[in-house]
């Protein structure tokens, strides 16, 4: 019998190389039609932002809430400012020249702020959660040497992260043990997954059911999102239906996540947890920029129409407390459109949509209230 062909670098017979190439070809085209090649309902992704005219933000009625590293009484310090989705009428809510406020982030009902404070300097340093009402009044501290909070969806409790060890550090990941704080009662619960380490920007599903966040170098994970129970100790890694990066958060019905996959590009997906567990599907990219540059810190609006998110030089420090020079809050359509908000490149990072319209007389009278 005539020995059959084999291709030398494989040792595969020739039939069976060519059976094998088809099939990557194949799944090649199942692979894009899900992560979305460029079709006509699909257009090309800008690499960088347009004129503002290419979106009408006047007509957003939400606002946004983010941080800022700049002057207070001649000190620099970080600060959490309040805009106008077209980035007009800035407000100052925190105004606080020797502390540092960060990791903003607004309730369900719009009507309180979560965020961390930086206070000391060098070893004596401490990261503390803290809440405050949407104008910038009644600030309440939540606990020390804590990280990284987001609301229940009932806008009662704040679930943090405490940090891993009492010095203070600005890793992102240095997390251990998820804890829940109940604003009427003041108490503090552990989550009954007391495993949970290297857990970090987490968000907390509309429902009630479920977190979302990235984890690093924890629980046998290298670097992945993770979707884990609320109230039990079940972990999913999103990995296994397409979702790679970090940063997760969901819209305000829980039926779309948004998340950064690299350094250069955000991603929007269906949230779907009809079959019992959670799955992503319909992953699109809906940012790039170039490889000089750097896109993060993505969220959804309450009406699902637009994104907002932080993007500027590469060199920029994208954890909370890390110095980004140049830059600025910019604001994306379902398209691809994008334009950039902010101009003063003042380290502007971490934005958060307010759900609900704040008429701007209601901060103007809080504000004079401080």
């Amino acid at each position: 019998m005539a020995k059959r062909p084999y291709i030398a670098e494989t040792g595969l017979p020739v039939k069976s190389v060519g059976i094998f190439i088809s099939l990557l070809l194949t799944l090649s085209v199942v692979n894009g039609a899900v992560r979305g090649p460029q079709t006509p309902n699909r257009p090309r992704l800008r690499k960088g932002p347009s004129s503002p005219d290419e979106l009408n933000l006047e007509e957003i009625p939400f606002k946004i809430v983010h941080e800022t590293f700049r002057k207070t009484d001649r000190r620099n310090n970080w600060e959490l400012f309040l805009i106008n989705a077209d980035g007009s009428n800035p407000v100052n809510l925190t105004r606080t020249s020797y502390t540092d406020e960060m990791y903003p982030h607004v309730s369900p009902d719009g009507t309180k702020i979560s965020f961390v404070v930086d206070k000391g300097t060098g070893r004596k340093k401490v990261r503390s959660v803290y809440y405050m009402n949407i104008d910038g009044t009644g600030r309440v501290k939540v606990a020390d040497n804590a990280r990284q909070p987001c609301w229940a969806p009932d806008s009662k409790s704040i679930a943090y992260l405490k940090g891993e060890y009492e010095r203070y550090s600005t890793r992102e990941y240095a997390t251990s043990g998820l804890f829940i704080y109940d604003l009427q009662t003041s108490q503090h619960r552990q989550h009954p997954n007391r495993d949970l380490l290297h857990i970090y920007a987490i968000c907390w599903s509309p429902d009630g059911n479920w977190f979302v966040g990235a984890v690093h170098g924890g629980m046998d994970y290298s670097d992945t999102i993770l979707a884990f129970e609320a109230n039990g100790k079940k972990l999913f890694d999103l990995e296994r239906w397409g979702v790679k990066g970090c940063r997760p958060d969901f819209s305000l019905d829980g039926r779309k996540m948004v998340w950064g996959e690299t350094d250069w590009n955000l991603c929007i997906g269906d949230f779907d947890l009809k079959f019992g567990t959670p799955r992503v599907t319909n992953i699109r990219d809906l940012v790039n920029c170039l490889r000089k540059s750097k896109v993060y810190h993505v969220d959804i609006s309450p009406d699902k129409k637009y994104i907002v998110f932080s993007y500027g030089p590469f060199r920029g420090g994208q954890q909370v407390g890390g110095k980004a020079r140049g830059w600025n809050i910019c604001i994306a359509d379902m398209t691809g459109k994008w334009v950039q908000i902010t101009n003063d490149g003042n380290h502007n990072k971490e934005p958060d949509w307010v759900p609900v319209a704040v008429p701007n007389n209601l901060l103007r009278a809080g504000l004079k209230q401080k």
